[in-house]
């Protein structure tokens, strides 16, 4: 008997194996053909869509051209959940409606346009009262924010002359050390460099971004936020150093040089923040709404007060520094006399790398201080600009170069912007700041404790 060899056999028993799946295709082919023709009417249908989800009772639906606006209901650093907040027409009309969440967020859309925003009594706490509706504009393609503020409402009018001085005197002490913050790294550049660097506003701005970028961004609380933001702006002072004004120095190039270039750095970083940036101001997370505390004739809210605690933290501790520790009197001697300060066996690029780190997470310090306390817890991508002329004017008044110097003329100008809101618009305070510099110059060039005549 003559038997196949095994591949012949392989092969068969795959073509049988086709042919059945070829028969089991063919048959549930026709299976859905007759189940298409003769299955009736749910055979051969499309599929019915889903029903649109109801809408809320006495609710319209959001419009086609729907924007986003949303906020944060926190009262004193208490997160309000289950509170009603809702949007009206020009005519009054509700148009939105949102229920907040349990961290306090509430979110609703409604077409680009002017609206009013209100909270609906009723849904408040017994303990918590909101001073006002807020009017806002919504706009498509930016992020539209309603911050509402809580405490009881008080009208100008019914708070006398002498409250409103005692209470734009903290707030310019409150002010001042602000600057002072900011101003005493340019101070400190400016007295171991001889640099006026016109960057440093930009400094201020790199800083209170970086916090909002990780506040907002990665969710951490702000004060963490704030120490990390420190040690990003203490790297960029140090890269700034590294990569530009070092080789300058190495170069021998001029002062005046040196400036023209500081002026280009900043424009390029300003225009860079609004690009990656925004430019509308943007909130943190956290210290949007305070409640004022009142003692008496004395108002001001928590943030604020930590504001000034946190200032006065800092710059004792930078006395400290210049006054006890071995680099803080080396940048001492730096600024009086490089030359001789170098002969003395001071590393100077050392103590110019250290008063770089120094003054770039000062100033991230003071652009967060001044988001919170200044800007009504907000960051702006020209924050630091704005900040650059009060620093300097600070810095003028006080003597260029010296540190104690800038604390005291920073706190001036912060009582002085502050106070002239009493008799001035207030969009028109920071004009008093130039009025200052130009005083200063022409009247005592060398600031208050600065020397008639520089050496070296």
């Amino acid at each position: 008997m003559r038997t196949r060899p095994k591949s012949a056999r392989k092969r068969t028993r795959r073509g049988s194996v086709t042919r059945q799946l070829g028969r089991a295709f063919v048959l549930v082919l026709l299976g859905l053909v007759a189940a298409i023709a003769f299955g009736g009417p749910a055979a051969a249908q499309e599929p019915t869509p889903p029903p649109p989800p109801p809408a809320t009772s006495g609710q319209p639906a959001p419009p086609e051209n729907a924007v986003r606006v949303s906020g944060n209901l926190n009262n004193a650093g208490e997160r309000l959940a289950d509170v009603e907040v809702r949007a009206l027409d020009s005519s009054g009309n509700e148009v939105a409606k949102a229920t907040s969440e349990s961290n306090g967020r509430w979110e609703l859309q409604v077409a680009p346009g002017t609206y009013t925003f209100e909270i609906v009594a009723d849904s408040l706490p017994d303990d918590v009262s909101v001073q006002a509706t807020v009017q806002r504009e919504v706009v498509a393609g930016r992020t539209n924010t309603v911050i509402f503020s809580f405490g009881e409402a008080r009208t100008g009018s019914a708070v006398p002359f002498y409250e409103k001085l005692i209470r734009q005197t903290i707030d310019g002490l409150r002010f001042g050390l602000v600057i002072a913050i900011a101003g005493v790294g340019l101070s400190l550049i400016y007295g171991t460099t001889g640099l006026t660097n016109f960057a440093h506003g930009e400094l201020v701005t790199l800083g209170a971004v970086a916090a909002w970028v990780i506040n907002v961004t990665f969710g951490v609380q702000l004060i963490p936020a704030t120490i990390l933001a420190v040690f990003v702006g203490i790297l960029i002072g140090l890269l700034n150093n590294a990569g530009i004004w070092k080789p300058l120095r190495r170069r021998k190039t001029g002062l005046i040089a040196q400036l023209v270039v500081s002026i280009g750095l900043a424009i390029s970083l300003r225009y860079l923040i609004l690009i990656f940036f925004s430019d509308r101001a943007e909130p943190f997370v956290d210290y949007q709404a305070q409640v004022e505390r009142h003692w008496g004739p004395i108002a001001i809210t928590d943030a604020n007060l930590v504001s000034i605690g946190i200032s006065l933290v800092v710059l004792v501790g930078v006395a400290l520094l210049l006054q006890k520790t071995r680099i803080g009197k080396a940048m001492r001697a730096v600024s009086d006399n490089r030359d001789l300060a170098a002969s003395s066996g001071i590393d100077v690029e050392r103590v110019i790398r250290f008063v770089w780190g120094l003054g770039g997470g000062l100033a991230a310090l003071g652009g967060v201080l001044f988001g919170i306390s200044e800007l009504g817890g907000r960051v702006q991508w020209e924050m630091g600009f704005k900040l650059l002329l009060l620093m300097f004017a600070g810095i003028t008044l006080g003597g260029l170069g010296t540190a104690y110097g800038a604390l005291l003329g920073c706190v001036i100008v912060g009582l002085l912007v502050q106070l002239s809101t009493l008799v001035i618009n207030p969009d028109l305070k920071y004009i008093g700041g130039l009025l200052i510099l130009i005083v200063i110059l022409v009247v005592r060039p060398q600031g208050i404790l600065g020397s008639r005549q520089r050496i070296g």
